[in-house]
């Protein structure tokens, strides 16, 4: 999509070398297993009914790479998203995002701050409050980090029209379509310019031909910064540099 293609908002370093780009980690697990229905993460009782959602996965992601997660249903990838992000602490093992300590061993308004400032979020429900329009969803991730109201109008505004969506800033989620909503979301994950980017399944309520736009979206968000993206749908892991497999919460190929 040349035509709306994203840039990020803030001033970014020199090119680098192909080894530059290929040597930085942005994102790693190791050894990672998380349980639902446990009484709290690694305070766990055994006499507690418990789901495993990952089993001991281990994987690396390079900065810039867009990297593909696919399996059935329940076999870990939103789980692998929501553990990244830090929106969720596994029951054991450990996980590194960017140059952080282990992200497991934050408290939970250290993972906040981090995820604030450098991990946009893009669900498959698009998850917009319906009161506000697009423009103060695009911005709220700005209210949370305490950025003046101008340059939260200014920011939204400028990502609106870069997704192709800048006659329709004053609108309210429900006067828009599907495909313009997950436009929203992406904008809004792009707002506090993020170095590493979490798509759930980010074209699975939308038709094919408006899937094929968003799809577009995620490829230019992907030019220059990480990308994490869970899908069943082949085209949308079509955009990823590798595609890792998941059965029953493990990683069954790491695409390499």
């Amino acid at each position: 999509m040349s035509d709306h293609a994203l840039r990020r908002t803030t001033p970014q370093a020199g090119p680098t070398t192909t080894d530059e780009r290929e040597s930085p980690t942005a994102v790693r697990l190791e050894d990672v297993t998380h349980e639902y229905g446990s009484s709290g993460g690694r305070g766990r009782s055994s006499e507690d009914r418990t789901v495993t959602a990952l089993r001991d996965v281990t994987l690396d992601v390079a900065a810039g790479e867009t990297v593909g997660l696919e399996g059935p249903s329940g076999s870990g990838k939103s789980t692998i998203l929501h553990a990244v992000s830090g929106l969720l602490v596994p029951t054991a093992g450990r996980i590194q995002l960017l140059d952080t300590a282990d992200l497991t061993s934050l408290s939970d308004r250290e993972r906040t701050r981090l995820r604030r400032h450098h991990v946009g979020i893009v669900f498959q429900r698009f998850h917009l409050l319906p009161s506000l329009s697009a423009r103060a969803n695009v911005a709220l991730p700005l209210v949370q980090a305490g950025i003046n109201r101008s340059t939260r109008r200014q920011r939204a505004e400028s990502l609106l029209e870069q997704v192709g969506l800048g006659d329709r800033i004053d609108h309210s989620p429900g006067e828009l379509s599907g495909g313009e909503r997950q436009r929203v979301a992406i904008a809004r994950a792009l707002v506090t310019d993020p170095d590493v980017i979490v798509a759930d399944e980010p074209t699975g309520e939308l038709d094919t031909a408006t899937g094929a736009d968003v799809l577009d979206l995620l490829t230019d968000i992907g030019r220059d910064r990480t990308v994490l993206v869970a899908s069943h749908d082949d085209s949308t892991l079509a955009v990823a540099n590798r595609v890792v497999t998941l059965r029953d919460g493990r990683v069954v190929d790491d695409g390499r």
